[in-house]
């Protein structure tokens, strides 16, 4: 099948994408529509004494202004955090809720506080510049660890301190054993900063209100949309979810970061239904920083303990995980928590224990962005390792070798509890990225670089996330009466290819042409349930569910089909679409099958009408997809300029549906990784909190220019844990290049002394470390 899974279709929504014929955020434009912008705080921690809107309510075109305590007045529920989470002396977490605009204090720069309505944009703008609010500023906190020190100044009055609970997993005791019989005990402190997604396409939405049917419709770009219709129905309005439509086309981006529980969302909706018209609300690119959640922004100490041969022992991790300054719902508390399991990476870790205090700062909200923590922890493993191979004497490579996972130990029950990694071969993709790296030869190439005045420097980490976890996904296919399908799925593009892949599955399993079927997702009222995409769950969930569907398509179908052919059952077999009696030249196909099968005269007795069937898959437990990235570079010690020479992946998913969606995956991933090593920052002030890379005049972005030729293989090994045997692609690559790209620019600094640096490597602090180290 050259369209069936394994083949490297091109995709086919890119035809419409390129010639501009997508239905993005921005493109939906409703009979009516009201414009809607916000007034957001300028401060990153103020006492509000008053708001003002006397002015802007009488400006040219406004149709409302709205302030915090008219969204109070209305009952307008909020979500909140449901996971039973405690604070170190066993008293309830402390997770504020975020206001949908704030009315006594703002807590971060970017804090909504009014809501302003008028007939066009540039009205809105106007009368937004009207409201006075009288602000009394006050002392901010924005970093991470000094926000968690003991007598920091305190975020909320009603918290003691700022960490709003503790999060604990694996064995404090046997760990604290394992540290006490080591040889050697290395511990660092990496900081890993914070980020933004930074998709191509900001956040929208239009809320809608039908007075007739008396229900609500958000056309917005989320990655989960029947999530989205769950909250506004029962946090916010109290209402059945089928009173709540949520619709989403293309999305521009998502990486994460595009959640359920934006402020935006309610607001445009409950101001439809007081306006009794549509209400759209469209981010700006300089407003993106300042209304969006952040992703990242975590200290992590971590501790290996070492026996007299280098086998590890144990590892002990003490991490600080900024909330931001609200827990608007439990995304804030799904990422570092939730995945830093795998900080013991592909090794035999006989023995693990993290502890990680959640503090809460004058920022945004936090929340999953590509990786959601898997990144952070083979970040701390692989520096760890890397540095400790120096401090025991043990070559590099030879140190990983020594620790690596055995294939024959897998299934692998790791330390962390209730992690278990399914299949792969690690020691197999560490030898191969090796080998297509030159490795043997880098010495030679590090000291040619230095004849020409520039430090060289390689990187390798191993690296392995949990994905695909037990959460429910659904597929439906229901054929029409001519033959042709619709494919409906709960998960939700945002620009991974979904259309081609899922319908690569659907040729694979019932031969169907791509060309006769429609492609349907993000719609609750068509889409009757989904999950959405997040945590590289798409293809090994829905691509499993959409398995299953076919499946009872088939065994429906054979049914009619033995009818129509006159012969038994178990004598047809179905292949390539087409249902054959063994040891004869009788056929059929499905499309003529499913033409029947709404024809009831030619259907055999008990056969209900029609051929559409629908699947929920859950798996019982998560998967591991795992790499080997190597990462060559160059610093120029007169500038601090780092240029990437090579860099190479040797990646295990499972089952690989289509190649060259994969490498896009992977490509897209990796770039993401080296931007936050190399530039990117969301940064604040320290004395006066005011965010500080809000634009991208500030805020660097990845080039082309920045990265080098990516060179990918594959070393799968398909997964028991579902039934395609995939185990999930869209945040690998972002898991091994922070790491690689971080320990090949630490390899080359270490020539002229430089032993640490924090993220971003910008070209001006790798030349201060440079001059400090000299001097």
């Amino acid at each position: 099948m050259k369209f069936g899974i394994g083949q490297p279709a091109s995709r086919l929504e890119d035809v419409r994408l390129v010639q501009g014929r997508g239905h993005f955020q921005d493109d939906r434009v409703l009979p009516g529509q009201a414009h809607a912008v916000f007034l957001r705080s300028p401060h990153a921690h103020a006492v509000i004494r008053n708001i003002d809107t006397a002015e802007a309510q009488q400006a040219p075109g406004v149709l409302a202004v709205y302030t915090g305590k008219d969204v109070e007045a209305d009952g307008l529920g909020m979500p909140r955090a449901k996971q039973p989470r405690k604070r170190a002396d066993g008293s309830p977490m402390f997770a504020p809720q975020r206001p949908p605009l704030v009315s006594d204090r703002a807590r971060y720069v970017g804090d909504p506080v009014v809501m302003v309505i008028a007939e066009t944009l540039a009205q809105a703008k106007d009368a937004a510049e009207l409201v006075d609010v009288d602000y009394e500023p006050l002392p901010s906190v924005t970093d991470t660890a000094h926000a968690a020190e003991s007598g920091s100044l305190r975020l909320w009055d009603e918290n003691p301190d700022n960490i709003s609970h503790i999060h604990q997993r694996g064995d404090e005791v046997a760990t604290a054993s394992a540290f006490e019989t080591a040889s050697h005990i290395v511990r660092r402190r990496y900081v890993i900063s914070r980020v933004h997604a930074q998709y191509m396409e900001p956040r929208g939405a239009i809320g809608v209100w039908d007075a007739g049917e008396g229900r609500y419709t958000l056309y917005a770009d989320v990655n989960y949309p029947h999530r989205v219709r769950g909250m506004l129905a029962n946090d916010v309005f109290g209402v059945p979810e089928s009173d709540v439509r949520v619709v989403v086309q293309d999305v521009g981006g998502g990486f994460g970061a595009k959640g359920w529980q934006y402020i935006e969302h309610r607001l445009t909706l409950w101001a439809a239904k007081k306006l009794e018209r549509p209400v759209r609300w469209k981010c700006e690119r300089s407003e993106v920083i300042l209304a969006d959640e952040h992703g990242r922004d975590n200290v992590g100490d971590i501790s290996v303990a070492f026996d007299d041969q280098g086998k590890i022992l144990g590892l002990r991790l003490e991490m600080i995980a900024n909330l931001g300054a609200y827990v608007a719902s439990d995304r804030q508390l799904l990422t570092p928590f939730g995945m830093i399991a795998t900080v013991t990476g592909v090794y035999d870790v006989p023995a693990a224990f993290i502890h990680i205090d959640a503090v809460l700062t004058n920022t945004n909200p936090t929340a999953p962005y590509r990786g959601a923590g898997r990144p952070e922890a083979i970040y701390l493993i692989e520096r760890l390792l890397e540095e400790a191979a120096d401090e025991l004497g043990i070559d590099r490579m030879e140190l990983r070798r020594r620790n690596l996972i055995r294939g024959e130990q897998l299934p692998y029950r790791a330390a962390i509890k209730p992690v278990v990694y399914d299949s792969g071969d690690f020691a197999g993709n560490m030898a191969r990225v090796l080998d297509i790296s030159d490795a043997v030869g880098f010495e030679e190439r590090r000291n040619a670089a230095r004849q020409n005045g520039l430090l060289r420097g390689y990187g390798l980490a191993n690296a392995i996330e949990q994905a695909a976890g037990p959460v429910p996904e659904l597929a439906e296919i229901r054929f029409n009466p001519s033959g042709t399908a619709l494919l409906m799925m709960g998960t939700k593009s945002h620009g991974q290819g979904h259309e081609t892949v899922f319908k690569q599955i659907l040729n694979q399993h019932l031969g169907i042409d791509p060309g006769e079927v429609q492609f349907i997702d993000g719609d609750t009222d068509r889409v009757v349930f989904g999950m959405g995409s997040n945590g590289s769950r798409s293809m090994a969930v829905g691509g499993s569910a959409l398995v299953l569907a076919a499946e009872k398509i088939v065994a429906k179908a054979k049914r009619i089909a033995a009818h129509l052919v006159e012969a038994a059952e178990d004598d047809l077999a179905f292949e390539d679409g087409v249902f054959s009696v063994a040891g004869t030249d009788r056929s059929i196909t499905l499309k003529e099958v499913a033409r029947a099968a709404f024809l009831p005269a030619k259907l055999p007795a008990g056969i209900e009408p029609g051929l559409h069937e629908t699947a929920t898959y859950a798996p019982a437990l998560p998967t591991f997809p795992n790499s080997a990235h190597a990462c060559e570079v160059e610093v120029d010690p007169d500038t601090g300029t780092v240029r990437m020479i090579g860099y190479w992946v040797v990646d295990d998913v499972g089952t690989v549906i289509n190649p060259k969606t994969l490498a896009g995956q992977i490509h897209g991933g990796v770039v993401q990784g080296v931007g936050q090593i190399l530039m990117e920052q969301v940064a604040y002030d320290r004395e006066s909190g005011q965010l500080v890379s809000a634009s991208f005049m500030d805020y660097a972005m990845p080039r082309a220019d920045d990265v080098c030729n990516i060179v990918i293989e594959s070393n799968p090994h398909p997964t028991d844990r579902n039934p395609l045997g995939a185990k999930g692609a869209g945040e690998a690559g972002t898991v091994g290049a922070m790491p690689a790209v971080m320990i090949a620019i630490m390899d080359a600094l270490k020539q002229v002394g430089v032993r640490d640096i924090e993220m971003p490597a910008t070209p001006d602090r790798i030349w201060r470390a440079i001059r400090e180290a000299r001097e």
